[in-house]
């Protein structure tokens, strides 16, 4: 399960000015912000919490409880009001409608092939009112072609503390595939290190066949652009951004 060991460490080290740009995007591309708004793949819920803020409903869903669970934590931080739901993003069948649904963080791309993205796009459509928004992004072909093959990082905080490792490969068995292998560090009180590690997979689609699931799934208007917007500023997107309704 993805993040299921090591979520509070990723969530303290996820850049915090990403769900910054999600939020200013979202409200960009809504009609109204008194909104009932789902947040598939919502993690921790820190894009769920600036929205509450906004004066939107937010109902989060993700798959990883150790996630809500952290989404819950931030909501009462922030004395804010969200809704927790633990769903599997290709079954929403227990969910209402909702005006908008957003996806980020390139959650789609963790999806095993067009099939399953397929099934989340219907069942996103089933679940949007009538004149609904449905707001994601994903990672491009060029960025799990040309970017991520041999990336590496390395970090490490101020006191020692923690460090986390993160290399990239390409996955020659996968159609613009990509592994990622992430691994913390965390000092214990003893002194020790506890190495926390996982394996992630991620795979990019053609454009043409993102569009092509999104008109099947019943999907009419769909726009796309890049950073952070719904203009294709760069021919050689690292990430598109999408706005889709039926």
């Amino acid at each position: 399960m993805i993040y299921q060991t090591f979520a509070q460490l990723y969530d303290q080290l996820f850049d915090s000015d990403m769900y910054k740009s999600w939020e200013k995007f979202t409200l960009a591309n809504i009609n109204k912000k008194n909104c009932k708004l789902l947040d598939l793949a919502g993690g921790s819920g820190r894009l769920a919490v600036l929205l509450a803020k906004d004066g939107i409903n937010v109902t989060v869903a993700d798959f990883s409880d150790e996630m809500l669970s952290l989404a819950d934590q931030h909501s009462t931080e922030n004395n804010v009001s969200l809704q927790l739901v633990q769903v599997d993003m290709r079954d929403l069948a227990d969910l209402e409608k909702f005006d908008v649904i957003t996806c980020y963080a390139d959650s789609f791309c963790y999806l095993d092939d067009e099939a399953d993205l397929f099934q989340v796009f219907s069942e996103i459509a089933n679940h949007l009112k009538a004149d609904g928004v449905f707001l994601f992004d994903v990672i491009t072909p060029h960025q799990t072609d040309d970017i991520y093959p041999g990336y590496m990082y390395n970090y490490q905080d101020d006191d020692h503390r923690r460090a986390f490792m993160w290399q990239s490969y390409a996955n020659d068995d996968v159609e613009h595939g990509v592994i990622h292998d992430l691994t913390f560090f965390n000092r214990l009180p003893n002194g020790e290190y506890d190495r926390l590690s996982e394996t992630h997979y991620e795979r990019a689609y053609d454009l043409n066949t993102i569009k092509q699931l999104l008109k099947h799934a019943g999907f009419n208007s769909i726009e796309v652009g890049s950073d952070f917007s719904l203009e294709m500023k760069d021919k050689k997107a690292t990430r598109w951004f999408f706005k889709c309704q039926k």
